[in-house]
């Protein structure tokens, strides 16, 4: 039969038989098994889009041999299993005889349908009658599950999660902001709704119900969740009054109430939530409170049940789920190639050129700038180091989070203090059990533009941290719990790089990403000591080996004099193969080719510490730079000049310049590189969102 066929066939139909047949082929409705009893009637609230159970033989006399159905007009059944060759009534009455009782339209008032069973023995004599009492009704708890920006009614995917393009279930974000002007505190900290504007950091979720004034007595709705997600959200709705007139109750709700009452939550598990009658809406508010972790994949399930009661002394039972699926947005960082919107830098005692320099490169780009003062950062300039900027985001709303690293420097109530506001969240990790290292200030937790990878797309990109060698024992990591929240957030797949051999110990000593026009729209900047000396022989191949490093400064030195350092050589070998092992790792993580990457003339010198030898840059290191689209803040290096110009600068201008990079070099040389740090340690730039969904990826 084609589908034509099909549509006449269905056509022909009564419209109630059409309503029944339509549902069951296109859904598998939940069934609920239910008793019939001979003496008293049996009230059932029976939710529409589901099945009724009756097992006949149950509640039938002990003489009873057949049994016949009568039943009000929007009462369906049919009898199973089916007499092959009989349709005549009454049916016989077997072990495996059973009802399948459905309704398709509420009821009016309550009790207002029913469906009778009548008993017969041999000679079609009586035996007694069972009557079920019908109160039909929808209830739908409905959420955004295809992700729209609409909280579209009974969506058959909102009770599961699925990741990519084409997948479903709703969105929630941590409630990480703080709508309070003073005593600042975590919104997701105050166990209540203080203003308005925060529920516009919460999901909506709605309870859908259709059906009489009043369920019948003992019948009530309650929402729950499990003890684990107790920790992880709350949901709010408005406070009612339920003997409201139906007619204004909704405006009421929308445009007048200011007053929110928790629904579930840590340490409310369940609680009863009203039933309005009539053809209505009641709004929820979900709020999260915590990060996808190591303990927390970030799923989220509320549960609606209607609730029967059962007889006096003996406790009520749930009779119908609702069930609603959300994941909690990941903390997601930006890279270097997403637009900037805000630079941040600090002011000290001895940076003042510096900060000029800082601020006319971005006037010129047309940021903002906001300056952290000595009375908040109380002498600590490693802006990079103390926090790292990102975003959460829904289909509804999206605002940026400051990640507060666990270093706790000086600098360590800026991210909290300052930065923590309306629409702009909090997130930090406390290192309760391990050692803080150098390797845990975030100067040492990059992440790369989006990228493919053997097929795989990374189109948020991937996190790049620094940690000790795989076969060293006595090396510095980031703290394992700092690495098991970026792990967790799973959308930006995190590669762990070796960075220990700095004394500093930061990625972004050796490597940075700028934008470029063609190949993978970006290209990985790579500290080389080898370049660094390709330079310096080429000037004194051609004559400048009396040229000076570091002109007209203390640590004035020639060029052959540098090339003459067997020691300074044979520290720059140790940390090319540093590097190199790191080039490595990064070409097959983020599916590289050797055109993807430039080499940057950087050398280094190597210390001796008590672990072994680590090293730190000679001359400003020209790598940690601040990428403003564009326009790039570099570190002035104080290379040999030739015809006035300094040749390090010219050999970055000649690498970068050709994609369309603007350079300026800026002095960072007294009061950053000689306290071990550069351009990049001392700024951080909070960056626009991607455009990319973070629901579809593809995992």
């Amino acid at each position: 039969m084609d589908v034509s066929q099909k549509q006449t066939k269905l056509a022909s139909l009564p419209r109630s038989l059409r309503k029944r047949k339509k549902m069951s082929e296109e859904t598998n409705m939940s069934q609920r098994t239910c008793r019939l009893e001979i003496k008293a009637p049996t009230q059932i609230v029976h939710v529409l889009g589901t099945e009724l159970k009756v097992i006949v033989e149950r509640c039938a006399p002990p003489l009873a041999k057949f049994f016949s159905v009568k039943c009000s007009p929007n009462v369906h059944y049919k009898v199973t299993p089916q007499v092959r060759g009989r349709n005549a009534v009454p049916y016989p009455l077997t072990r495996s005889s059973v009802l399948i009782v459905t309704m398709d339209e509420v009821s009016e008032t309550a009790n207002d349908s029913k469906l009778s069973v009548r008993f017969f023995g041999d000679k079609s004599d009586s035996l007694g009658d069972a009557l079920l009492h019908l109160t039909a009704v929808e209830i739908s708890l409905d959420v955004d599950a295809d992700r729209d920006g609409v909280v579209e009614k009974n969506n058959p995917n909102k009770g599961s999660w699925k990741w990519g393009p084409n997948g479903h279930g709703a969105v929630l974000l941590v409630n990480c902001d703080s709508e309070t002007a003073y005593n600042k505190i975590l919104d997701s900290e105050i166990d209540e709704i203080s203003k308005i504007s925060d529920l516009k950091d919460m999901s909506k979720m709605i309870l859908r119900t259709n059906g009489p004034a009043e369920l019948p007595d003992g019948y009530k709705l309650t929402m729950h969740i499990s003890q684990t997600t107790s920790e992880n959200i709350r949901v709010f709705r408005p406070r009612t009054n339920t003997k409201l007139d139906n007619t204004w109750k909704h405006q009421l709700l929308k445009l007048f109430l200011k007053d929110y009452m928790m629904v579930v939550g840590r340490h409310m598990l369940t609680q009863e939530v009203p039933y309005l009658g009539g053809k209505t809406e009641l709004e929820f508010f979900v709020e999260g409170l915590r990060f996808p972790d190591k303990d927390f994949n970030g799923l989220i399930t509320i549960n609606l049940s209607l609730i029967e009661p059962s007889s006096k002394g003996f406790p009520e039972s749930p009779v119908f789920t609702d069930q609603v699926v959300f994941h909690i947005s990941p903390w997601i960082m930006t890279p270097n190639t997403l637009k900037p919107v805000e630079v941040y830098v600090c002011s000290t005692s001895d940076n003042h050129t510096f900060l000029k320099s800082i601020r006319k490169l971005v006037d010129k780009c047309g940021y903002k700038l906001k300056i952290c003062h000595e009375y908040m950062n109380r002498g600590d300039r490693w802006m990079q180091d103390e926090l790292e900027f990102g975003y959460i985001d829904s289909p509804h709303h999206q605002f940026p989070v400051v990640l507060d690293s666990p270093r706790d420097g000086d600098l360590q109530d800026f991210p909290y203090e300052t930065i923590l506001g309306p629409d702009f969240g909090y997130v930090t990790r406390h290192a309760l059990h391990e050692e803080v290292t150098s390797l845990d200030s975030f100067g040492n937790l990059e992440v790369s533009p989006p990228v493919t990878v053997n097929g795989k797309n990374y189109p948020l990109g991937r996190i790049i941290i620094g940690v000790a060698f795989p076969t060293t024992t006595r090396g510095r990591n980031m703290t394992q719990v700092v690495q098991d929240f970026l792990w967790a957030q799973k959308v930006q797949e995190p590669i762990a790089l070796f960075s220990d051999w700095l004394v500093v110990g930061h990625v972004d000593e050796f490597m940075t990403f700028v934008p470029a026009p063609d190949r993978k729209k970006f290209r990985l900047l790579l500290a080389s000591p080898d370049a660094g000396y390709k330079v310096f022989r080429s000037l004194d191949k051609e004559g400048y080996g009396d040229a000076e490093m570091f002109p007209d400064l203390p640590e004035a030195i020639t060029v052959s004099e540098i090339l003459d350092d067997k020691k300074l050589l044979a520290g720059n070998r140790y940390v090319q193969n540093c590097i190199d092992w790191n080039r490595d790792v990064l070409k097959k993580e983020l599916g590289l080719e050797e055109e993807d990457i430039i080499d940057l003339p950087i050398l280094f010198k190597v210390k001796e510490e008590k672990t072994g030898p680590r090293a730190v840059a000679y001359y400003p290191d020209m790598v940690n730079m601040i990428v403003l689209e564009d326009q790039l803040g570099i570190p002035k290096p104080f290379g040999p000049k030739v015809d006035g110009k300094c040749a390090l600068e010219t050999e970055v201008r000649s690498l970068l310049e050709p994609l369309d990079l603007k350079c300026t070099f800026i002095d960072d040389f007294a009061p950053y590189h000689k306290l071990l740090g550069e351009v990049h340690c001392g700024s951080n730039v909070r960056r626009e969102p991607s455009p990319f969904k973070w629901w579809n990826v593809e995992l």
